[in-house]
């Protein structure tokens, strides 16, 4: 069975304490929206201390036009995108000739030729590799990307999947969208860059490895205002309600059960919870919902204080910190919800 053999994650430039942040969007927003006082106290909710950006702080106050923020996006991507596949490549102890498969994970922003042709190029990697760009999951597409990478595995046991995620949420801000939702992603989105390694069974075994055993996609009918973009002339304008830890209390302890049951486990058999946060409502939703004794969402809270939410590339982060600090023997679940409204959950296991 495919499994993964490195994760590494990019700690961006520009990390800013939260409360900066704060003291940005209540100057940036205060002129034109008389309800930023009565708002402003959610940036003290979200248990961030700190976000990753791309770019300085002050750049996010300048008036850029959604062109410019998308060549950002475009130069951005790239350069640290191959930093990550580089460092990955490294960790797995791997040629990059032997990689036959790229699929590039992202929500934040738009280029084609996509920008997996151009990790390709820059990085000369076999003209002959499998390249898939795979756009528009948000928060799910990092579980999304490695069900895709195991996928590809299965189907090519010779497989060397490069599995590369790069969300730069800060650059969809639109300055004049005086909307709550554009507020309150103001206090939780961030940016980030992770690439994975997935090799394929007729690669040789390691001593411990965590393999992928199992994956589960569910849209949820008539849902798609939950989440998402609107698209403007200046830019990704964002949408998310309120409903979505109503979402998680109504649906994820079911569908937890039964994905699990199809593989003959129950939820005590989990030893590992590699979730995306979303923010502090959707991890106590997650806790209410699944009763679980302990923190076991300390490494995805953690992941979201020190770094905030970077949709498809946070739980990737918080499968980076399993790996780096100790994934328990046994079962792991990855898990997250995103725009469509949909799910994405995937079963690993770590083998001795």
């Amino acid at each position: 069975m495919p499994f993964i053999t490195a994760v590494s994650k990019i700690d961006l430039p520009n990390r800013v304490p939260q409360h900066e942040v704060k003291e940005q969007a209540r100057a940036l927003f205060s002129v034109d929206f008389p309800q930023v006082d009565r708002l402003i106290q959610a940036f003290d909710n979200t248990g961030i201390v700190t976000r990753n950006f791309a770019k300085p702080i002050s750049y996010y106050a300048e008036n850029t036009t959604f062109k410019e923020r998308n060549d950002a996006y475009i130069s951005l991507s790239l350069q640290y995108a191959v930093e990550a596949a580089e460092v990955a490549i490294a960790k797995a102890g791997i040629d990059k000739d032997e990689i036959t498969d790229v699929l590039f994970v992202s929500t934040t922003g738009l280029a084609t030729p996509s920008i997996d042709a151009m990790v390709i190029n820059k990085m000369r990697l076999n003209q002959h590799v499998n390249r898939t760009p795979v756009w528009g999951l948000g928060c799910a597409g990092g579980v999304a990307g490695m069900a895709k990478a195991n996928m590809a595995a299965k189907a090519n046991p010779d497989a060397v999947v490069l599995l590369i995620a790069v969300e730069l949420c800060s650059l969809t801000l639109i300055k004049s969208d005086y909307s709550k939702s554009n507020f309150i992603g103001s206090s939780l989105f961030s940016d980030g860059v992770v690439a994975v390694i997935v090799k394929g069974d007729n690669h040789a075994q390691q001593a411990k490895q965590l393999n992928i055993l199992a994956n589960s996609s569910k849209l949820y009918y008539d849902s798609e205002e939950v989440m998402g973009w609107q698209f403007q002339d200046d830019g990704f304008k964002v949408v998310f309600s309120k409903d979505i830890p109503t979402f998680i209390h109504t649906n994820i302890s079911g569908d937890v059960a039964d994905f699990l049951g199809k593989q003959g486990l129950q939820l005590s058999d989990i030893k590992n919870f590699i979730f995306h946060p979303g923010g502090t409502k959707v991890l106590d939703a997650y806790v209410d919902a699944l009763k679980i004794p302990g923190d076991f969402l300390k490494n995805t809270r953690q992941v979201m204080t020190d770094n905030g939410n970077m949709s498809s590339v946070t739980v990737l982060y918080v499968l980076e910190k399993f790996m780096a600090e100790g994934f328990a023997d046994g079962y792991g679940l990855m898990l997250a919800m995103g725009p469509g409204f949909s799910s994405e959950m995937i079963l690993l296991k770590m083998q001795n």
